[in-house]
């Protein structure tokens, strides 16, 4: 049975079936962090989608919307598009334009050039949204709230 070298103690521990150990370069990576409820910034005449990481790989976005703002038909044309409500509750279209509401925790997903819209209802809404690979991304910068410019 192969074993590997836990990277922060001497310890061996065994892979599971299936799996090899390679050895690589050991990199310091620094685990960036958020709360998603604090520092809250709602704008009066349109939703606001504030970038908090971004970079080659994909993007993380915090969505607010006052009550009854809307984000019109649109679409990610180069990568889908996942959502998490964080507070509030929303009605959201996929591609038939047919709405449906969503509220905390709920996911939702839709496929590369999918359009969609999001219309907040009687409350604010906020809800993060991820994407991969987006083209036009700048290689080897990082940016938004957590990045580093």
């Amino acid at each position: 049975m192969l074993s590997a070298q836990h990277k922060y103690s001497d310890e061996y521990r065994p892979l599971p079936a299936g799996l090899c150990w390679a050895q690589t370069e050991t990199k310091e990576i620094e685990m960036r962090t958020t709360n998603l409820m604090e520092n809250l910034e709602f704008h009066d005449g349109h939703p606001y989608a504030q970038p908090l990481y971004v970079d080659e790989n994909g993007r993380v976005i915090r969505f607010m919307l006052k009550p009854g703002q809307m984000i019109a038909e649109h679409n990610a044309p180069s990568s889908p598009f996942y959502a998490v409500i964080i507070k509030g509750r929303g009605m959201f279209a996929g591609a038939d334009g047919v709405e449906h509401e969503f509220g905390p925790r709920d996911i939702l997903i839709f496929d590369k050039g999918e359009n969609h819209t999001v219309r907040a209802l009687d409350e604010p809404l906020i809800f993060a949204g991820f994407l991969h690979g987006v083209e036009g991304t700048r290689p080897d910068k990082i940016g938004g709230l957590l990045g580093d410019e």
